[in-house]
């Protein structure tokens, strides 16, 4: 079971003349520096506390966090969940994403009731636990998929919704943000999750963090909680994007990269690149080259049940063994719009690209359940949840 649980969420108070997108942003690790200093021109901005360390460590955003609640920037609500709703267009598709936001008792992996699904790195983890210390703040919500709630429970978290904000991003992506404080609605919410389990869709480094922080902090019931938005496994709008890995070695040639993917691939010549995008769902993966050349490849003897997962296979053969990443000859970087790497690799941009198919919600949970970790970066959960609606604070 997992618990999940309204709070007293401090989130903004709107004046002189502020949007809602003057204190939001996406995520921390998908901002870049350009795009970083036009959010903290804004000087309340989540940003300002989630990304301006002094020598690594966060005090003076705590500060700046205590000062925005002083002077009235932040309230705080009475207990409440958060209803997020994001409408967008994915594939030419209107959809809508529906998430509830609490916070989630950290527990871990071991007890099989929150699961994940993607390999971590202790370098950015360390980082956001010198957050959690020096804020005692969730400031970020993690992204969890669970079973789902019953339609009646569905219809009165609909009712129970107080709209708060609404904000379009440069993406076309509207963020309508609602409170529910209904007790009867919010104790429901709490009761229907109970028996249920969460896979992380998106946020490993912060669960991962927060669980850390509570066992440093095992007398303090507030810190073993961190803030989550949930969706259902069958809302309309989950959708996943591929994330493409992109290649740059020092070492190894086109020419050598392709014999060795051959010799432990089955491999088919494309012809284009429309012609590997038509053909690619028969296949594990397409393969791009700064030649122009397109290949079509997919490993034909899974015996492990990751095998069967295209990001496992261009991990372990084209970015290991062909490129040698282990030796430190390859460069990799990430980049889930396919016409995006289309358009680098016509540049000359990189030497290689790696194109993969739609990952699917049914493999990436039976792959969890028993254990199995995933390369980093196999899912693109669109839109990315954003961050700055509302904070958890856990001292009091």
């Amino acid at each position: 079971m997992v618990t999940f649980l309204p709070f007293p969420g401090y989130r903004p108070s709107l004046k002189n003349n502020e949007d809602i997108g003057d204190r939001i942003s996406p995520p921390y690790d998908v901002i870049n520096d350009e795009y970083l200093k036009e959010l903290q021109e804004n000087k309340n901005n989540v940003t300002r506390l989630t990304l301006s360390p002094e020598n690594s460590r966060y005090k003076r955003s705590r500060d700046e966090l205590e000062s925005w609640i002083k002077d009235g920037s932040l309230v705080q609500d009475a207990n409440s969940f958060y209803l997020y709703r994001q409408n967008f267009v994915s594939d030419g598709k209107k959809m809508t994403r529906t998430g509830i936001v609490g916070i989630l008792r950290t527990e871990p992996y071991e007890n099989g009731n929150v699961i994940p699904h993607e390999e971590t790195f202790s370098k950015v983890k360390e980082d956001r636990l010198n957050l959690l210390r020096d804020m005692e703040t969730h400031l970020e919500s993690i992204f969890g998929i669970f079973e789902g709630f019953s339609k009646g429970l569905d219809d009165k978290i609909s009712k129970a919704a107080e709209k708060l904000y609404y904000y379009v991003d440069s993406s076309d992506v509207e963020h309508i943000y609602y409170k529910i404080s209904d007790k009867k609605v919010t104790d429901a919410i709490t009761k229907e999750l109970k028996g249920q389990k969460m896979l992380i869709a998106d946020g490993h480094h912060r669960y991962e963090t927060a669980l850390n922080y509570s066992l440093e902090n095992p007398d303090n019931e507030l810190k073993g909680y961190v803030l989550a938005t949930i969706v259902s496994s069958d809302d309309p709008g989950l959708v996943i994007w591929p994330t493409h890995r992109l290649l740059d070695s020092r070492s190894v040639n086109e020419d050598d990269a392709i014999r060795k993917i051959r010799g432990m691939m089955k491999v088919a010549d494309a012809g284009s690149v429309d012609d590997m995008c038509n053909e690619l769902p028969k296949w594990q993966m397409g393969l791009m080259f700064r030649s122009g050349r397109c290949l079509l490849a997919r490993h034909e003897n899974p015996g492990d049940p990751l095998w069967s997962l295209d990001t496992y296979v261009a991990q372990e053969i084209v970015i290991k063994r062909a490129y040698g990443y282990d030796e430190g000859d390859v460069k990799v970087s990430y980049d889930a719009v396919l016409d995006s790497v289309i358009r680098k690799m016509g540049y000359g941009k990189h030497d290689a690209a790696i194109v993969l198919n739609i990952p699917s919600l049914k493999t990436i949970w039976d792959l969890s359940s028993i254990g199995k970790r995933m390369p980093k970066k196999t899912t693109y959960f669109f839109p990315k949840i954003w961050s700055g609606f509302v904070f958890y604070k856990m001292s009091r």
